[in-house]
């Protein structure tokens, strides 16, 4: 079997709403066939969740780590992944990189680092100015002055930056969790599209971040057709991990077993 692992990342974008459990399992199950050699390149699943609560092996207490299905009709998961807790559903795009990274990079904080460069590429082609802010891991918008190109305070003191964040000068707009087992890759990022997406995140606190507000593109004035979401992600992650991002090929979606029926793809344009 040929394995075109580096030069090509074949996209598969998972029509409707999916329930978390059905995510999770094809999240594992492709990881263990790359694991064992029997993906013969790497993926993207793209998707809109149904709504739920996910709590990563950061999460401080016992009560967020807790699985099950909550008062508030929201079923709540304890996964692998880094982070604290978060929320998944209607209106946010979510991203399952499955990647080999001894074949880009084997290294955990240059992979999180580079989803966050995908996902700002994605936003500036279309139209929103996001960036990385140090010491809080995803995608943020808003007032990001004192800030170098890395994200780090610089002239700007700390405290500044956390009453920033408070204020709501600082704005969450994606979030970042990742799981990585003999260097291979699941778990992903979360993209606030709709303003729907974001009240549950009222009930919690975001990737355990005191006070943080969370954003949506539609919030920030940036209203987009959702293939044209999805579209913009493939381009920024196309640039950010050096790839072509393709539409998986039917013969490739049957090889994986997983019953997927991918949305049709238009044409793609990067870089307008």
């Amino acid at each position: 079997m040929t394995r075109d692992v580096v030069g090509r990342v074949a996209a598969i974008r998972v029509p409707g709403r999916v329930p978390y459990e059905a995510g999770l399992e094809w999240q594992r199950r492709l990881a263990r066939a790359h694991i064992e050699g029997r993906l013969p390149h790497n993926l993207l699943l793209l998707l809109e969740h149904e709504p739920v609560l996910t709590v990563g092996r950061g999460a401080d207490t016992a009560a967020s780590a807790e699985t099950g299905r909550p008062e508030d009709g929201i079923p709540r998961f304890a996964i692998e992944r880094g982070g604290d807790i978060t929320y998944h559903g209607p209106g946010q795009l979510v991203g399952y990189p499955i990647l080999d990274l001894t074949r880009f990079r084997p290294d955990l904080h240059w992979y999180v680092r580079t989803l966050e460069r995908a996902l700002i590429l994605g936003l500036d082609e279309l139209g929103l100015q996001a960036f990385g802010l140090a010491g809080h891991t995803g995608v943020w918008v808003g007032d990001r002055r004192g800030l170098d190109d890395a994200g780090r305070p610089g002239g700007t003191s700390a405290e500044i930056i956390r009453q920033r964040i408070h204020a709501g000068g600082l704005r969450k707009i994606a979030s970042i969790g990742v799981h990585v087992s003999r260097w291979v890759t699941w778990h992903g990022f979360a993209l606030n599209v709709r303003r729907v997406a974001l009240a549950p995140f009222a009930e919690i606190v975001p990737c355990g971040i005191p006070g943080v507000n969370m954003t949506s593109l539609e919030t920030e004035g940036c209203v987009a057709a959702w293939a044209d979401v999805m579209g913009k992600v493939e381009c920024g992650f196309a640039q950010a991990f050096e790839v072509r991002v393709e539409p998986a090929r039917l013969s490739e979606l049957e090889a994986l077993g997983l019953g997927l029926q991918p949305e049709p793809v238009g044409p793609r344009e990067c870089g307008g």
